[in-house]
């Protein structure tokens, strides 16, 4: 029988929320330990990278690298391969199940991340089909090609930040289509939402005349009128094929993938009958974008929101990252899909919130405050947006946080 453990913070998930939140807590003086699943620390960072507006480059892999180092304290506990399964409230805190056994602790952090929407399709179980991420971490983490030649599936954030990856570490791309349109796309197989997608991340273009444009038929809601004569072959952008105005029906091989069909759509993405045709690839990469990994959270007893602009549903909190559960906060993309750099500045402000909730925070009204300045700075000059709207949407969460602790109080 493996014997109870007791800390005076848990932290789960190793990723950027977890571990900044960690290397904010521990000159507090308590003992912090953090479970994550995966076998090594650092989360998504570990295979990320992209090109920052003054053209810099943003290297997760050596972000992941200086936090873990900063985590190598003597009352930090990382603990990595461990499940957690069960979450109960107790009155000195919370009590958690995991794989290694039950963990006592005064306060409780969840930074659980997101996890990647499936796109499914015929075909799809063929080997050599994966997510964007999987082929991300193959890449960027193991070092090695997912294939020789893919494809990628889904018009998102999500695909192309991680098709500029690919493309930069020599991977070879047929191109970047449409998801198919069935029950389980939505509107990411529309190309008016495909154009309004990229009018939004025009500020990611690879050249100046594309960033301007972009702004400005974004600006003038040109979507459906820049759908219309987008060319049909699709343009290059980071010499990778974008085809806006081309799906796959399916993808076909005999033990593995060795090709896809792909078709032109008309306006609302629906297949131009007789314009099927064949393309030869050995992998397909599927990014169906990414939503709020919260089941812990729904174990927790947590209320929740369904707010798409953050990327589904999430565990109801304040600017402060509190839950209405006593000593249980929320940070990083469990409280909405948004970039590593929003996640690692969530991470310390729920570091502070923790710190000012034991007292052991001086001046805790105004770190709290320069904390939550730093996460909207962060999130208004992140380089990668998921969603348009967040502002907003994180406005309205806090609102009815507000709302619903002001009614527990009057009733």
């Amino acid at each position: 029988m493996m014997e109870k453990q007791y800390t005076d913070v848990l932290i789960i998930g190793a990723g950027p929320a977890g571990l900044a939140a960690a290397t904010n807590l521990f000159e507090s003086g308590f003992k912090i330990t953090i479970l994550d699943e995966f076998p090594h620390p650092g989360g998504r960072l570990l295979g990320q990278f992209h090109e920052e507006s003054d053209g810099s480059w943003w290297i997760g892999r050596q972000v992941a690298s200086e936090l873990v180092e900063m985590t190598k304290q003597p009352n930090i506990s990382l603990q990595c391969g461990v499940s957690v399964y069960g979450l109960k409230q107790i009155s000195e805190g919370w009590e958690v199940l995991s794989s290694v056994g039950t963990i006592e602790t005064k306060y409780l952090l969840l930074a659980t991340g997101a996890a990647e929407i499936p796109v499914p399709l015929e075909g799809w179980t063929l080997p050599g089909v994966m997510s964007i991420g999987a082929a991300q971490v193959l890449t960027n983490v193991h070092m090695v090609k997912p294939g020789d030649r893919g494809i990628i599936v889904g018009v998102n954030v999500l695909g192309l930040a991680i098709s500029r990856e690919l493309a930069v570490a020599g991977v070879d791309l047929a191109g970047i289509v449409l998801s198919p349109n069935n029950l389980f796309s939505g509107e990411n197989a529309n190309p008016v939402e495909a154009i309004n997608l990229l009018m939004s991340l025009s500020h990611l273009a690879p050249s100046a005349w594309m960033r301007l444009g972009g702004s400005l038929a974004q600006k003038m809601k040109m979507g459906k009128w820049v759908s219309t004569f987008f060319p049909r072959q699709g343009m290059n952008v980071w010499d990778i094929p974008l085809l806006l105005k081309t799906t796959i029906s399916s993808i076909q091989g005999k033990k593995s993938v060795e090709s896809v069909v792909l078709a032109d759509v008309n306006s609302s993405g629906q297949i131009i009958a007789g314009s099927e045709r064949e393309e030869k690839v050995d992998f397909v990469a599927l990014a169906g974008g990414l939503y709020p990994l919260a089941e812990l959270a729904a174990v927790a007893g947590c209320s929740f929101l369904y707010l798409p602009e953050l990327g589904g549903n999430i565990p109801l909190h304040n600017e402060q990252m509190k839950t209405p559960l006593s000593n249980l906060y929320v940070a990083g993309n469990i409280t909405g899909v948004e970039g590593a750099q929003v996640a690692m500045a969530q991470g310390k402000l729920a570091a502070r919130s923790i710190g000012n909730d034991a007292g052991l925070l001086k001046n805790g009204r105004e770190k709290i405050a320069e904390a939550m300045d730093e996460v909207h700075q962060v999130r208004k000059t992140a380089t990668i947006q998921f969603h348009p709207g967040i502002i907003a949407a994180r406005k309205r969460v806090y609102e009815m946080y507000d709302s619903l602790q002001k009614e527990s109080l009057t009733s």
